[in-house]
C-alpha cells in the first residue's frame, strides 16, 4: 500500500509556485489595495453584503455549537463573475459551510487585471 501512495502522491499535479493559502491572501489584498481595487470592493459588497450575512446566520443556525472562530476565504474571481478556487482557513464547519454558499454565487465582473480576479475575505463572527 505505501507504494501506491508513493505513486498517487508522484502522479498529483504540484501546486504552481506562490499558490498556497497565504500567498492567495496576499494576491487578494494586493488587487483590493490596486487602482480598481476600491471600486470594485465597493460594488462587491454592495452585492454579497446581505446574503453573505443571511448565509453566515443560516450556517450557524444549522449549527449552533460549531467553532465562531474568525476564519479568511480566498476565492479567484472569473470574468463572468463566477468564483473558483473557494478555499477556508481555518476550515471550520462554519467556514466551510458559507464557502459552499459562496461557490454558488455570481459576483460583480471584476476588473480585467489580473486574470483571474483574487478576492480575500477575512470573516469574524460576532454574537
Amino acid at each position: 500500500m505505501p507504494n501506491l501512495l508513493a505513486l498517487a502522491l508522484l502522479m498529483a499535479p504540484a501546486a504552481a509556485p506562490g499558490d498556497d493559502f497565504h500567498d492567495r491572501i496576499t494576491r487578494g489584498r494586493l488587487a483590493e489595495a490596486a487602482a480598481t481595487g476600491p471600486a470594485y470592493q465597493k460594488t462587491l459588497w454592495a452585492k454579497i453584503g446581505d446574503p453573505m450575512t443571511d448565509a453566515l446566520k443560516g450556517c450557524i443556525a444549522r449549527n449552533h455549537d460549531a467553532d465562531r472562530a474568525p476564519f479568511t476565504l480566498v476565492a479567484d474571481v472569473g470574468g463572468d463573475g463566477h468564483p473558483s478556487r473557494v478555499e477556508v482557513q481555518p476550515a471550520t464547519v462554519l467556514a466551510t459551510c458559507l464557502a459552499s454558499s459562496f461557490t454558488t454565487w455570481t459576483l460583480p465582473t471584476p476588473p480585467k487585471d489580473p486574470k483571474p480576479y483574487p478576492i480575500e475575505i477575512d470573516v469574524s463572527i460576532t454574537r
